[in-house]
């Protein structure tokens, strides 16, 4: 664009001081206006942004240290190893091939949500150019020009209101609101007022639910506020995961660590013992591919992958695989209202009828004049398959009324509508007149309690009706101040039986009534969201509520919810207002008090994750409006709605509950707590396996042994770092998973007492298979050939070493829990893994012309005893250091 929109304060300023301000007039643009407006400030669309071939974000994905290293022992290793080594590469190359595909795709998911709100513009407007009202692509719409909107219509731009008539607009994807805006052209509003309260304007991608009215344009394109959530959802910071930033951490340990082993053992073998150059590259490589799981992001991706599947079944939809994990580690659930915790629908909660206040579950006769009331004073339509067409709160009344048995289709037939005065904002009423079968007319009317009152002369009582008294018109207000103050909307209905129609006039038709009743309404709670909040707080994960909702509302839904204690008088409730009135940093000071914050624009939204990630919280945010996309996006992990949620909401999220239920979150993180804690069963059994591979070759370097063949590792880490490493992730959970504080992004895969397990499990593997190659060679089968001592040697540190990684994966089923108290035989997948693994194993020993290739030899009987002995006390060991561990209360401590 040559020239910027001004992003300006119109709704605060006086509509001929608006149109000056954009060079136009009522009668609209001229053709050559148009024209120079398109050329400066370009169509009204939203920007696609530098977008990146699929080739550039292919090669992205290889710009890791740990997958260079990886691809560069792959090549080393053919180059060195032949056709020993290719197997080993392929396995290398496939892994990080799938990584880097597995990124390109989750890229492209990202920028689904730009595409989403690009779809949702409305593809024509009916605009006054010329003087004369035509239709044009909305696309083409400019700064200056007047559209005209009635029900039905997608508002095309952002506009200052012009003309008002009965203007409702759905606003709810833009401020969270869940009843329709009644627009009002007399409102005085400050420049900081939000969203929400700016009432004389429409904005882009808002719904028109009643009423007609025009505008004129203020803004196009990037500069609506649809136009700055899209650049807040381009430039928002996606936080890493706790899950990659756990990788990413153990990808640098691990890689460092590699270099440095592999280097020693070089200049150890080559300078020291004498190795050939070529034979200490090959076992120095050898010993950076066992060092390196290379295996682990594909299980990782595997594990993350079959959590996905159990999640769908309980309705969650996964979008980002991280975001399984994720979910485990979740310290604050910052939860939209509308549509979220609410059903995001109108409902009766309250009637006071007859000097009565009643819950809407009680019985009501069809004569009650409440009841009537609120169905013909009503313009709900009822299409042939039952559903309610209209504004939510006159369904909701119709919705009560079918709920009561009083189908409004069916008594509209005997007394049917003659006459009506639509509702206005100026007066707050609407009246219907019906005819009855006596041939006396009932006149309905409902509206604003305050406007209504004024004009009611009568009052029923006990189906008897009298003169209105005082005690009555304050029994009135108390009963309307009481059903406020608990956030219900409330209407008033009143009625009266004349003659004839009456003249159609509001003094005439709305005068000397008679008091039916008050009707409270609210968007109620979900059924199950309660019990929701009230299982997170268990688990150590605290609910916040950020809606575009009022206060009152907010709060009084909070306290149904137990997100506030209803007998706690402090203020937990902050507004989008106050947010404005602090800086970032005196935000941070005070922030922790809230736990509902109102009346908040897409900025405060950010603003609020962010500050709960600056103290270093794991923070998910649902919701299901277009203004939740940014903060969706910034958060750790988002979560949409798959019935309500627009598609920007969901294209920005990690993660889609299908059945739009807070109660699925629950049931995401119990899975996210179990999913880690088997990826850190997975990286236990892996690192300690591979921290004794590395240090049998390095200490074998030392002591002058051949103890492995780098073929040996190669085969040990395709048959044990697969299988058993996959099933290790679909382990059941262990007991009491929800009922500890979430582990936060501090902790790490090594946390709980894993650490200290991998590495004294390595050790012990070490000393086991050493042990065992010591023995061979002290006590061989074959006295006096010193090849053939050797070889029997090396085939049994082979298979002890096989073995051992076999019986070790029962051991990292609990970290401090005994294999017999966890079940060691619970998990199939788990027993079938070690039964191939160990037959893969056998098969390079006992099938005739694979020992040759493996270099093993024909054992004993007890040779294999030997062998099998010192691999089987692995778990003898390591049970006893459990119960160590268990009587110094070391399990009471871990996560």
């Amino acid at each position: 664009m040559s020239k910027e929109q001004k992003r300006d304060a119109y709704y605060a300023k006086h509509e001929d001081v608006v149109l000056a301000e954009l060079e136009t007039s009522i009668d609209g643009l001229t053709n050559d206006q148009v024209k120079a407006r398109l050329a400066d400030y370009g169509r009204n669309e939203l920007d696609e942004g530098e977008k990146r071939t699929l080739l550039q974000k292919f090669i992205d994905q290889f710009k890791d240290l740990m997958i260079i290293i990886l691809l560069a022992a792959a090549i080393l290793t053919v180059v060195t190893e032949g056709m020993h080594g290719l197997a080993d590469a392929i396995i290398i190359l496939a892994v990080v091939v799938l990584n880097a595909a597995f990124g390109v795709y989750q890229e492209g998911q990202a920028e689904a949500a730009i595409e989403a709100l690009k779809s949702m513009s409305s593809p024509v407007a009916r605009v006054r150019r010329n003087g004369h009202v035509i239709e044009v692509d909305s696309k083409d719409l400019v700064p200056g020009d007047i559209v005209m909107l009635e029900a039905g219509d997608v508002v095309p731009a952002d506009m200052r209101l012009l003309e008002a008539n009965s203007l409702k607009i759905e606003e709810a994807a833009l401020t969270g609101e869940s009843v329709p805006v009644e627009k009002d052209l007399t409102a005085t509003l400050a420049a900081d007022a939000p969203i929400g309260d700016r009432v004389n304007m429409a904005y882009q991608n808002s719904n028109v639910t009643y009423g007609r009215g025009s505008g004129v344009v203020t803004n196009t394109g990037m500069y609506t506020e649809v136009g700055h959530i899209a650049g807040m959802l381009a430039n928002a910071d996606e936080s890493d995961t706790p899950l990659k930033q756990n990788l990413h951490q153990l990808s640098k340990v691990l890689t460092y660590a590699v270099l440095v082993i592999a280097a020693i053992t070089f200049t150890v073998g080559v300078f020291v013992q004498g190795t050939p150059a070529l034979k200490g590259l090959t076992t120095a490589i050898a010993l950076a591919v066992a060092a390196i799981p290379e295996g682990l992001p594909a299980i990782v991706t595997v594990v993350l992958s079959l959590g996905t599947k159990v999640l769908a079944k309980r309705n969650a939809i996964i979008r980002q695989l991280p975001a399984v994990e994720t979910l485990g580690s979740t310290e604050i659930i910052a939860s939209d209202k509308t549509g979220t915790l609410t059903m995001n629908q109108m409902t009766v909660e309250k009637v006071y009828t007859n000097g009565e206040l009643l819950n809407a579950s009680a019985a009501f006769d069809a004569s009650n004049s409440t009841l009537r009331v609120m169905n013909f004073a009503n313009d709900t339509k009822i299409d042939p398959s039952g559903k309610l067409i209209g504004d939510p709160t006159e369904t909701a009344l119709v919705q009560f009324g079918l709920d009561k048995n009083f189908d409004v289709r069916e008594v509209l037939a005997g007394e049917p509508r003659v006459a009506e005065l639509p509702f206005d904002s100026t007066r707050k009423l609407m009246s219907t007149i019906h005819r009855q079968a006596d041939g006396r007319y009932f006149v309905a009317v409902k509206g604003a309690p305050d406007q209504l009152l004024k004009r009611i002369t009568q009052i029923e009582d006990k189906d008897q009706v009298r003169a209105l008294t005082d005690a009555d018109r304050e029994a009135i207000l108390a009963t309307n101040k009481s059903l406020a103050k608990q956030a219900l909307r409330v209407l008033m209905m009143a009625y009266k039986y004349v003659d004839s129609i009456p003249t159609l006039e509001t003094d005439v038709v709305e005068n000397d009534l008679i008091f039916a009743g008050l009707v409270g309404m609210i968007d109620p709670e979900r059924p199950e969201a309660a019990q929701a909040v009230a299982v997170a707080k268990e688990a150590g994960i605290r609910p916040i509520m950020i809606t575009g909702d009022h206060q009152d509302t907010a709060e009084a839904i909070a306290k149904r919810l137990g997100i506030i204690d209803p007998n706690d008088t402090e203020d937990h409730v902050f507004t989008g207002a106050e947010l404005n009135e602090l800086t970032d940093e005196e935000f941070q000071k005070v922030f922790k008090q809230y736990s509902v914050y109102a009346r908040v624009s897409p900025e405060h939204k950010v603003r609020i994750v962010k500050a709960w990630q600056n103290e270093g919280k794991v923070v998910a945010m649902t919701g299901d409006g277009v203004n939740d996309a940014p903060s969706l996006k910034t958060a750790d992990i988002g979560i949409g709605m798959g019935i309500t949620g627009t598609e920007v909401s969901k294209g920005a999220s990690d993660m889609v509950l299908a059945d739009d239920n807070f109660a699925t979150i629950i049931v995401a993180v119990e899975e996210g707590r179990k999913v880690f804690s088997n990826i850190q069963k997975t990286i236990q059994y892996l690192l300690s396996a591979n921290t004794a591979e590395v240090l049998c070759i390095f200490l074998a370097t030392l002591f002058g042994w051949d103890v492995l063949e780098p073929v040996h590792l190669l085969w040990i880490n395709l048959v044990t770092d697969t299988l058993p490493a996959i099933a290790l992730g679909v382990e059941p959970a262990e007991p009491g998973v929800m009922s500890h504080k979430p582990r936060g992004r501090k902790s790490s895969f090594f946390s709980g007492g894993v650490l200290g397990a991998i590495i004294y499990q390595g050790i012990l593997q070490t000393i086991l298979v050493l042990g065992v190659y010591w023995f061979a060679l002290q006590f061989p089968e074959h006295v006096g050939d010193h090849h053939a001592i050797h070889a029997d040697a090396l085939t049994m540190a082979y298979v002890t070493l096989g073995l051992i990684q076999l019986f070790h994966a029962f051991n990292v089923k609990s970290v401090y829990q005994s294999i017999f108290t966890v079940g060691p035989f619970k998990n199939k997948l788990f027993n079938w893994s070690i039964v191939v693994a160990f037959l893969m194993l056998m098969a390079t020993i006992v099938v005739p012309g694979f020992n040759t290739f493996f270099h093993v030899t024909v054992l004993t009987p007890t040779q294999w005893l030997v062998a099998v002995i010192g691999s089987a006390l692995m778990i003898v060991v390591v049970e006893l250091v459990k119960a160590v561990q268990r009587a110094a209360g070391q399990d009471k401590n871990a996560i």
